[in-house]
């Protein structure tokens, strides 16, 4: 037993405590991810000549959007897939944000990052149709800004305490395990955020290197994304209510299927205008 595998014991999730109110790593973390996303962009539309006809300012609104959507998305995604409360949810929707229970503070706790990718993806699309924007070169941005920025959600759900791994049965493996409740498990979290963080990004990277067809780059990264999730889910327990399904598979697996399947429309909406420009 070592100080690492008993690492749980040596924090709290809780950062510190504001009027009365407790703030979480997590809550501090995925401010954070956001920040770091939008100023990556930022970032790289100014110094990558591949985005430099994207008016900055087109940055600065299009984030916007995209960050209500993925807020949206993620909260009402994790409520809707991972819950049984769905239909509460579609009837009273704003008590998916309500941070009280019994008129105790609790927070806000539950987000899906297959729901965030679907409120993305429509404030997208509502973007393009309202700014007639080039959709698909402020895709590739958010391909290279996301890995990175998702890196602190992962480190959040660390922090948080939640998400952990599968039991370690491998002896040989049980030096990097971390102890949930007495039973020693993955650190899940931190092995999503490297492949699904930055394994993803030193790929979207490269490939933004070789391939200058708009679009391509957001395909990619959902190919890689989804690959990634799907190898780390082998570590993550799944989630209590939901278990496995199919051949064992989890409910991010399937998701990640299903991520896979809409890359695939992507790439044949890029190559169909490709060869229609042609």
């Amino acid at each position: 037993m070592n100080f690492w595998n008993e690492i749980y014991s040596h924090f709290s999730p809780i950062a510190f405590s504001a009027f009365g109110f407790n703030i979480h790593w997590y809550s501090l973390a995925y401010v954070s991810a956001l920040l770091i996303g939008f100023f990556l962009a930022k970032y790289f539309v100014k110094t990558m000549p591949r985005f430099s006809h994207i008016d900055s300012k087109i940055i600065d609104s299009y984030f916007i959007w995209v960050e209500i959507g993925i807020l949206l998305g993620a909260r009402f995604g994790y409520l809707f897939i991972y819950t049984d409360s769905a239909m509460f949810y579609l009837t009273h929707p704003w008590e998916a944000f309500n941070p009280y229970v019994d008129g105790r503070f609790v927070g806000i706790a539950g987000m899906s990052f297959h729901g965030a990718v679907f409120g993305f993806l429509l404030a997208s699309f509502l973007f393009f149709y309202v700014k007639k924007a080039n959709i698909f070169a402020l895709l590739d941005i958010v391909a290279l800004s996301v890995p990175l920025a998702y890196v602190f959600g992962r480190i959040g759900n660390f922090l948080n305490k939640e998400l952990y791994g599968r039991v370690i049965e491998e002896d040989s493996l049980k030096f990097i395990g971390i102890y949930v409740e007495g039973v020693l498990r993955y650190p899940s979290q931190l092995i999503e955020a490297f492949l699904e963080g930055i394994v993803v990004f030193i790929i979207v990277w490269i490939a933004s290197k070789k391939n200058q067809t708009e679009g391509m780059l957001i395909v990619i990264y959902a190919f890689a994304y989804s690959l990634a999730r799907f190898i780390a889910e082998y570590f993550r327990e799944a989630d209590v209510q939901m278990g496995y399904y199919f051949l064992g598979l989890s409910m991010g697996q399937i998701l990640s299927c299903v991520m896979m399947g809409i890359a695939l429309f992507l790439l044949w909406i890029i190559k169909t205008r490709k060869s229609d420009i042609k």
